[in-house]
């Protein structure tokens, strides 16, 4: 196994390497790496104040790979965790109907956990098969019967929160891996429509500053047009509550990052004090169907 000595002493694998070593394919060892099932490090220390720059690579350490290596199972209790499925395998899993199935997705019950678009624009959504297993344990009274009237009401007027959902997920996976604000408030504005950043975020070499560090949302192989249409929609945020949950957000985070790194860029506006957004939450939470199934409540 080829390893590289960091600075600090560490020794790490390149994410091909330790793939390889964790006999994970491509897809599953890149969703390993967002949930936190193969924790990552940078592959450079952190850039210091002013630096403009992207952020680092990253790379797994090695005693990562080693700990995993030595899990009981290995490597096929790590792939189970990994498993995703679609909405059909949800459905067989939570010995349901797919009409079911798609329902409790669309409502927000379960987030998607990535997504394809295939080449006729159709978007593919794909679940933790954990997640699926374990909300039918929780929630077994919404896998038959009448469909709550809340959901019935949500459904018939045409919501749909798996896209945010992922969105929601995607930020909150990409904020706990940075600890600098400025990398913090691009992967906020990420998912803003570009006149919602533009109005939030005025000043131009501001706005500069936050494309160079945008992070990588997700990768696209079909390239049709209809697909690329798709998978632009499925990375912006567009209903209403949504976009302004997110402007809130990134305005606390340009406040922090002009306070805490006012050298990176030079704000035209006064620098006020704020707070930074709560990570590991969002928008897309999805409604909470709780121990009455007629309830909703929307978490935001």
């Amino acid at each position: 196994m080829t390893v590289t000595v960091m600075c600090d002493g560490r020794q790490t694998l390149s994410m091909a390497r330790a793939a390889q070593e964790l006999e994970l394919r491509t897809g599953e060892f890149e969703l390993a790496t967002q949930l936190g099932e193969v924790r990552t490090v940078p592959a450079v220390p952190d850039r210091r104040p002013g630096s403009a720059g992207p952020p680092a690579r990253h790379r797994v350490p090695a005693a990562e790979v080693a700990r995993l290596r030595a899990e009981p199972g290995f490597p096929e209790t790590l792939r189970a965790r990994l498993r995703a499925v679609t909405t059909n395998e949800a459905a067989a899993l939570m010995g349901i109907g797919p009409g079911r199935a798609l329902r409790l997705t669309r409502a927000g019950c379960v987030g998607p956990v990535r997504f394809y678009v295939n080449r006729f624009g159709a978007v593919v959504w794909l679940y933790l098969a954990s997640e699926i297993t374990e909300f039918a344990d929780r929630e077994p009274e919404l896998l038959q019967g009448n469909t709550p009237v809340a959901m019935r009401v949500m459904l018939t007027s045409g919501q749909d929160w798996r896209a945010r959902q992922w969105r929601s997920r995607r930020v909150a996976q990409l904020m706990g891996r940075t600890d600098d604000p400025w990398q913090s408030a691009a992967v906020i504005a990420a998912v803003l429509p570009p006149e919602e950043l533009a109005s939030v975020a005025e000043d131009p070499l501001e706005r500069a500053l936050l494309r160079r560090l945008r992070p990588v949302l997700a990768s696209m192989i079909t390239a049709t047009p209809a697909a690329r249409e798709s998978f632009e929609r499925v990375l912006t945020a567009e209903e209403f509550d949504e976009v302004l949950w997110y402007r809130v957000n990134l305005s606390r985070a340009l406040e922090t990052a002009r306070r805490e790194d006012p050298g990176r860029v030079r704000p035209s506006a006064t620098v006020r004090a704020g707070r930074p957004p709560t990570r590991g939450t969002g928008p897309g939470n999805g409604p909470t169907w709780g121990p009455d199934p007629r309830s909703l409540s929307v978490r935001a």
